[in-house]
């Protein structure tokens, strides 16, 4: 009898630690993160990376490994900033291009979702669509600026039209790689509680594809920028203001080189921050949310 009730409260005991060690598990801990931890782990390695391109920058100045108008100095690159500040157009530069940019990565988001979901739900349109969306991708985005400039004129549409012809597909197939991604019970599971149809959608799908989704976003801003770039680039007008595409062409057309590189690092610049700024907190939402960004 004593030794029934001996194992009897060894098994509780046991029970009541493994219940503990799956509570700990499952209790994400969330806790701010010191400032000093953030400028030394966040802050501390960009600039340190930024000062050693610098300082090797103005070493290649000072060897003379090249004429000075093929490789101009930082000082002349900072010049040009500090003229165009003057001036008041430098961060008129940044806005047009920006402004583009991001409405057309909306647009092609709003076509891109819809088109992503209708091809990994729907296996005939998968069948038809599916390669095309692929190709679509790996054409260089380039290459619609000239029929886009024909079809659309020299303004604001053409450069929609190439932006949208360089995300949508990207968009989509992130969308449609994170839904194959999708383990089959959990969407038998949802169908079971009575998530269908749209519902189906919003709920199970779509929470589930996020990480292949965000993915598919985060490509679909690279080609929405990239071809931006492009067509400011090749296609320049009065009407079309200057942007940082036009900004580099015309560094180009007047031999400046500290201009070309004042652009190459304002288009840099704009890229890095959007993914900061927008892609980066998202991804960690969605790391967080799936337990995989807690702190030991």
């Amino acid at each position: 009898m004593g030794s029934t009730e001996t194992v009897a409260k060894d098994t509780g005991q046991d029970l009541a630690g493994l219940e503990a060690g799956l509570d700990a598990l499952d209790a994400v801990r969330v806790s701010r993160t010191p400032v000093r931890e953030v400028l030394v782990r966040k802050v501390l390695p960009p600039v340190v990376a930024v000062v050693l391109v610098l300082a090797v920058w103005q070493i290649l100045i000072w060897a003379q490994v090249t004429d000075d108008y093929k490789l101009p100095s930082p000082s002349q690159v900072w010049d040009e900033v500090t003229d165009a500040w003057v001036q008041g157009t430098l961060l008129g530069y940044i806005w047009t291009s920006v402004s583009r940019g991001l409405l057309g990565f909306l647009l092609a988001l709003a076509i891109g979702t819809p088109l992503g979901l209708l091809v990994s739900r729907v296996r005939p349109v998968r069948a038809a669509i599916g390669p095309v969306l692929s190709g679509l991708q790996s054409l260089p985005s380039v290459a619609w600026v000239p029929p886009a400039v024909i079809w659309l004129g020299l303004d604001d549409r053409m450069m929609y039209a190439v932006i949208l012809l360089g995300a949508v597909p990207s968009i989509a197939n992130g969308l449609v790689a994170g839904v194959d991604q999708i383990p089959p019970l959990h969407l038998r599971a949802g169908r079971t509680l009575g998530a269908t149809g749209l519902s189906g959608t919003w709920h199970i799908v779509l929470p589930a594809a996020l990480p292949g989704y965000l993915a598919g976003l985060k490509q679909g801003w690279a080609f929405s920028w990239r071809s931006l770039m492009a067509a400011e680039i090749i296609a320049s007008s009065p009407d079309l203001g200057v942007g940082l595409g036009q900004l580099l062409e015309q560094g180009r057309e007047t031999s400046s080189m500290s201009m070309v590189f004042l652009a190459i690092i304002l288009i840099l610049t704009v890229g890095i921050a959007i993914d900061l700024l927008i892609f980066s907190p998202l991804e960690r939402w969605v790391l967080r949310g799936r337990g995989l960004l807690v702190r030991n």
